[in-house]
């Protein structure tokens, strides 16, 4: 069949009406509005969540430093002159970063009366979910 043999409102098989295939212009705009609508409902609980799964970064990492700094206290009877030393002495392979600041030089050594570090804060000036300070954590 030929186009010219087609009936009068008949279409030829695989075309659309109105010329091109494709989506108009709405159709786009629909699409971008209900992705955009689902995009702002669920960006708070995704940041919500990273946000947690920072806080309990920053909880394990000040447990497993205070629990070496009490080991390193328990083999040498001192406590370490500095964070450091927990590193240099292979209590801790490295320093771990600062969960919430992302910055290895961020911790800070609480001092003891005897001397040295008894304790681990972090410097980060935010606050957390229970709205407690990062540094008194």
């Amino acid at each position: 069949m030929r186009t010219g043999d087609l009936k009068k409102g008949q279409q030829k098989r695989g075309s659309h009406r109105g010329g091109s295939p494709g989506f108009t212009l709405m159709e786009m705009l629909l699409v971008l509005a209900i992705i955009g609508v689902l995009a702002s409902v669920v960006a708070p609980s995704v940041m919500g969540a990273l946000t947690r799964a920072r806080e309990a970064a920053l909880q394990q990492d000040l447990k497993t430093m205070r629990k070496l700094i009490d080991d390193y206290y328990t083999d040498k009877g001192v406590f370490p002159p500095s964070l450091q030393t927990l590193v240099d002495q292979g209590y801790l392979r490295a320093m771990p970063p600062d969960p919430v600041n992302g910055n290895r030089t961020t911790w800070k050594g609480v001092s003891a009366q005897e001397g040295g570090v008894s304790d681990v804060r972090s410097l980060s000036t935010e606050r957390g979910q229970n709205g407690v300070p990062y540094s008194e954590w």
